[in-house]
């Protein structure tokens, strides 16, 4: 019988990398690179690369692929560059300028130059309708239905196309928002229409309102997206299921995500953790700190008992996004960011990336900016005629060339002092966004492992160890694709929030036991239509708590035989051991009485992981995969020499090479630094430990 395939896919900045699993256990991973044209054609080049690896024709191995797992950045690439569709918005009377005016919080300030940002909906395009409940959603005024038809009318005449519906109060009764969302829906039959009684029925009604607008804004650039990558991969055979990459680091259908756009917004870098834990559990552990560079940019995520680290809300290039994330921190350091020298002299890099096109210097396509990638072509790190397997030749006197003009020349240094402070600056870049994750929230990043991820990861990850005193890290063998590899590991997953705002001494635990009901039925249904059986169904619960007068709430888990029983002094613990954790404090031995915010339900489908491919083990020596030398920069000691290249394909489980080295791997490469040495492990991952540990 034919192997049979999944595919899990991850379109990035720059490459847009594809990892196969057959049902004979062999695993294949492939880069190609990007198109931001059209992210499509980057995935059928991707394609037609895994089928001719598998020696199959593309048609043959689509036919074959049972199930696809899609990350991509469309909706994320449509926020960042103002790129989204032509939206309005219906709101209530007296609020339009809401949008902009946020939380009325200054957000840096003490700086009187800092400019508020531009909305996503121009003003004339926000329309107001009168009609208002009240907190209870009791109707304190009737929705005036002909001006809901005005505001459709006039913005079917501006030619928008798309439309969100958010009204004050609408998460305690929706019924206004539905009949506006009725005539909008009838007067522009073709836009998208986002409601946020359906998208987010909580209360704070700015995150509401952006995170709705925000939906609306990116619904026609995914849909677009989803329905050219569905033709796309339909013409070459695939009729298998098509899974896309959720921000909450679980997959859905596309029909789902069609209807919430906005749970795509980080879809890419969402599938990482999973695969950093299965590479993590083998060594014992359940937590570790996942650092990904890929072409672009530079993914943290911190993971901690087995499961990342979630955001209730969060913001994208200051857009504030509502709905359940993973804490990702995310800055502009990849192989493509630019090396530049600001107004007080001195060096940067990033977030400007020479992207996939034209791309660093060396890449030969026409890019005349200095990047990370050059920098580490000239200092050894990459080999010429090896970059992505012998695939792409690199040219090492355009990327001289480049870092001469644009950084060597300005600071008055040599090329390879230039090339050694770049490396040296996008290091502490890197190190400064995994603190973001660790530090800044109260955890300390020597107690975790360190998983190094994309194409460009392995080459700076030990530096990265050195600056936060990490004592381990592990580079697995897929690396270079973990986010693809991470999406086939990944389940179904659907997160649901009710507002209910009351304190405990009022609190009614019948109408919480209800609304998780009624939450996780609804994820039943929708993981059901997904086709996930019933015994592979799980729920969760979250409670978002605070103190009475607090302005921030904190989200407990609560198992539901806790809500069944009504035991609110075990809820009450639980938040007081929480809080205590984050803030360094607890009320508990006070009279301060605790407060409900919200009911968050997550419903999950579970589904078959692919395992990981065993090797069978070798000695230490690893003799057998030496390539030869290279000279390359060693920053421990400030200066060049010659270092061992080994194969990374050739190494044996239980090989150990000591640093400074070069493993050398088709679609990565791995930098041990002369304070590591490195062990491989039976599922031919490198289990890099600091020497004197």
């Amino acid at each position: 019988m034919s192997a049979r395939y999944k595919l899990g896919i991850d379109v990035g900045g720059t490459f847009t990398d594809l990892f196969l699993w057959s049902s004979e256990g062999t695993v294949a991973t492939t880069k190609a690179l990007s198109t931001p044209a059209d992210p499509s054609l980057g995935v059928l080049d991707g394609l037609r690369a895994a089928a001719a690896g598998e020696g199959l024709a593309v048609e043959e191995l689509a036919g074959r692929v049972t199930t696809i797992v899609h990350g991509t950045t469309v909706t994320t690439n449509a926020a960042l560059t103002r790129g989204g569709a032509r939206t309005g918005l219906v709101t209530t009377a007296g609020v339009r300028d809401a949008l902009e005016m946020r939380r009325g919080i200054r957000e840096e300030q003490y700086d009187n130059r800092y400019r508020n940002i531009e909305p996503l909906v121009a003003r004339h395009l926000r329309r107001c309708a009168r009609g208002r409940l009240d907190y209870r959603g009791t109707e304190l005024e009737e929705l005036a239905l002909e001006d809901v038809r005005d505001a459709a009318r006039y913005l079917r005449e501006q030619g928008v196309e798309a439309v969100a519906i958010c009204f004050m109060n609408s998460f305690a009764d929706p019924s206004h928002e539905r009949a506006a969302a009725e005539i909008v829906r009838a007067e522009l039959p073709d836009a998208f229409v986002s409601v946020s009684s359906e998208l987010l029925p909580t209360i704070r009604f700015y995150n509401r309102l952006s995170t709705t607008v925000l939906n609306a804004y990116v619904g026609p650039i995914l849909s677009g997206y989803l329905e050219s990558l569905t033709e796309k991969l339909a013409g070459v055979g695939f009729a298998g299921t098509l899974l896309v990459m959720q921000s909450n680091g679980g997959v859905a259908l596309p029909a789902s995500v069609r209807e919430r756009p906005a749970t795509t917004l980080l879809s890419g870098p969402a599938g990482g953790p999973a695969a950093a834990l299965a590479y993590v559990r083998p060594h014992g552990g359940d937590d570790c700190i996942l650092a990904d560079m890929g072409g672009t940019s530079f993914d943290a995520t911190l993971v901690r008992g087995g499961a990342a680290a979630m955001y209730a809300e969060s913001d994208l290039d200051r857009l504030r996004i509502a709905l359940p994330m993973l804490a990702i921190t995310t800055i502009g350091a990849g192989g493509g960011s630019i090396g530049w020298i600001d107004e007080g002299g001195l060096l940067r890099m990033g977030p400007r990336s020479a992207g996939a096109l034209p791309g660093p210097a060396c890449y030969g396509r026409g890019g005349e900016q200095a990047t990370c990638t050059d920098a580490n072509l000239l200092l050894g790190y990459l080999d010429p005629g090896f970059f992505a397997g012998g695939e792409l030749a690199l040219d090492v006197d355009q990327a001289a060339a480049a870092v001469r003009q644009g950084v060597a020349e300005p600071l008055g240094l040599d090329v390879e002092a230039a090339a050694a402070g770049m490396y040296r600056v996008i290091n502490t870049n890197m190190a400064h966004g995994v603190r973001e994750i660790t530090v800044k929230r109260g955890v300390d990043p020597r107690e975790f492992p360190l998983v190094v991820a994309g194409g460009a990861g392995a080459l700076h990850a030990c530096m990265i160890a050195l600056e936060l005193g990490l004592p381990s890290l592990v580079m697995p063998p897929t690396a270079s694709v973990l986010c693809a590899v991470g999406m086939l590991r990944s389940d179904l997953a659907h997160d649901f929030l009710r507002s209910y705002v009351c304190r405990f001494s009022e609190l009614d635990i019948g109408r919480v036991r209800r609304l998780y009901e009624e939450a996780a039925a609804h994820g039943a249904a929708q993981l059901a239509a997904e086709g996930i059986a019933a015994g592979r169904i799980e729920h969760t619960l979250h409670l978002d708590l605070r103190y009475a007068k607090q302005y921030h709430e904190v989200s407990v888990p609560v198992g539901i035989d806790v809500i069944e029983r009504g035991d609110l002094e075990g809820i009450a613990a639980l938040f007081h051991r929480e809080h205590d954790r984050l803030y360094g404090y607890d009320l508990a031995d006070g009279d301060t009485e605790l407060e409900l915010i919200n009911l968050r339900v997550r419903s999950i489908g579970r589904t078959t992981k692919p395992p990981l491919v065993e090797i069978p083990a070798g000695g230490e020596d690893p003799g057998a995969a030496l390539k030869g030398e290279r000279r390359a920069f060693v920053p421990e000691e400030d200066g060049f020499a010659d270092i061992s290249v080994y194969d990374g394909h050739a190494l044996c489980p239980g090989n150990v090479v000591t640093g400074p080295a070069l493993i050398e791997r088709a679609d990565t490469t791995l930098f041990v630094s002369a304070s590591f040495e490195a062990r491989v492990d039976s599922h031919s991952s490198c289990l890099l430990t600091r020497k004197e540990t």
